[in-house]
């Protein structure tokens, strides 16, 4: 005898994980996912150990092992700007209004 199938439901992503698994504030969490991303990659890509990367960014190694295993909560906006800073790379923020698509503002840190 054939065992009954199951039908599975399936919903469609928001294209944010974090929204799909309801955090407060999933954008924001994006992208602060997206910069530890990105200083993942370039403590990887100049071959920095975490002693290394963490003496240039002045904090300790646990710190970095912290980022390196996407353990985000610790650490402010302020505190990735300045990483990627101490890493040589420029930070620019855009803001668009939604409402008025050619109404930007730029700021560089």
């Amino acid at each position: 005898m054939k065992e009954k199938e199951k039908k599975i439901k399936i919903q469609k992503s928001s294209g944010n994980i974090f929204q799909d698994l309801g955090y407060n504030a999933p954008d924001e969490t994006l992208a602060k996912v997206d910069l530890v991303i990105k200083i993942n990659q370039i403590i990887k890509d100049k071959g920095y150990t975490q002693k290394e990367a963490a003496k240039i960014l002045k904090v300790d190694q646990p710190k970095i092992s912290a980022l390196k295993n996407g353990r985000i909560s610790g650490f402010s906006y302020e505190r990735i700007f300045q990483f990627l800073s101490a890493l040589n790379y420029k930070v620019e923020i855009t803001l668009q209004d939604k409402n008025h698509v050619n109404e930007n503002v730029q700021v560089f840190l």
